[in-house]
């Protein structure tokens, strides 16, 4: 099999994984969950840095209460700013929640954060380049370098393909099905010579990507050209929840519907079609003149619960019954994102899954 090129970061970066490496669904076991700090001087929150942060607080302390969290800051007084709020708020620093000094100036943590694959015996790395999508919101030099960090902290090997990836771009079943971005993978922006087939192989050769579904999909307001956790998830191997825009004259109607028929002529590895769960898109939310990307399908497993963004809409409540009947032994956690997606993104875009043993 052709090998691609490694970027050669640091010296915590190895050439390749053996083929028994993949990468795990999301819903399997975490050992913790990372965040990255927002800073003040960010741009994603303009006019709401308290909010967000006692957001994160918030999200922490629960999200602690069923698994470890791990959280990059800034600098040393970032840390000591941080440690102080979480204690005030009742959150056990050093027992279930840890802070690492790992600098990134967005706090996209699922987009700049390392991908986690494992084996039957080892945890390890992959870190996909990242320009923040594109090149649009310079400098993220320090966003592209958090992976190689938390390896460095962990101790884990870490595996450095060629290729830019957003974590929020690829969505995985956990048995070598990845749901994948089209439109934001195979783009000039990120990877301008590289072929699809070539793209697909080192999926394969690092996440142990069987097969990939390529989506083409974009909902009005999103600024990943068109990232997959807003529109498709797996619910378990075999089924695919898609949003579905029930106006017609949405502006998002025309590509959730063709994305629906995309992913109904879907096969998995073994050649068999997906259950297709149609999750209905909640009304279009606008803040200072601007449609924000609001999407139920942006939600994050953690251990025994599942966190669905909700948008104090008509159809936040249908959307927790559909979910809840998938995952009868899971506790689902209705969070309040209207500021966060004010920052384009929502739960699974500021939180990445570090998975554990069973």
């Amino acid at each position: 099999m052709k090998k691609f090129p490694i970027e050669d970061r640091t010296q915590n970066s190895y050439l390749y994984p053996g083929p028994e490496f993949r990468l795990p669904a999301e819903w399997e076991k975490h050992k913790a969950t990372w965040f990255t700090w927002p800073r003040k001087q960010s741009i994603s929150f303009p006019g709401i840095h308290r909010e967000i942060e006692e957001l994160w607080i918030k999200l922490i302390r629960v999200i602690s209460g069923d698994e470890q969290v791990r959280i990059n800051v800034f600098d040393r007084k970032q840390y000591e700013e941080v440690e102080e709020l979480i204690k005030e708020r009742g959150g056990e620093i050093n027992r279930r929640i840890f802070l690492y000094e790992n600098p990134a100036y967005e706090p996209w943590c699922r987009d700049h954060g390392p991908i986690f694959i494992k084996n039957d015996r080892e945890i390890a790395i992959v870190d996909f380049g990242y320009n923040a999508w594109g090149g649009k919101y310079p400098p993220y030099d320090l966003d592209d370098q958090v992976p190689q960090r938390i390896g460095a902290y962990l101790g884990m090997r870490v595996f450095s393909p060629a290729l830019i990836v957003e974590g929020g771009a690829i969505d995985s079943n956990g048995q070598g099905v990845l749901l994948a971005s089209l439109r934001s993978i195979v783009n000039p922006n990120r990877n301008p010579e590289i072929s699809l087939k070539s793209i697909e192989e080192i999926f394969h050769q690092f996440l142990g990507a069987d097969k990939v579904i390529w989506l083409e999909a974009e909902i009005v307001g999103d600024d990943t050209d068109g990232h997959v956790d807003q529109y498709s998830r797996f619910l378990n191997t075999k089924t695919i929840a898609a949003a579905f825009e029930e106006n017609s004259s949405d502006s998002n109607y025309k590509s959730l519907c063709e994305n629906i028929k995309r992913l109904a002529q879907a096969r998995d590895s073994y050649g068999k079609f997906f259950e297709i769960v149609e999750i209905p898109m909640p009304k279009p939310i606008i803040r200072e003149g601007m449609r924000l990307p609001a999407s139920y399908l942006n939600f994050y497993f953690t251990n025994h619960s599942l966190f669905v963004p909700v948008f104090n809409d008509s159809k936040d409540e249908k959307v927790l019954e559909i979910l809840q009947g998938f995952f009868p032994e899971r506790k689902i956690y209705p969070f309040p994102a209207r500021d966060l997606v004010w920052g384009l993104g929502a739960i699974h875009c500021i939180t990445q899954q570090e998975p554990g043993w069973e």
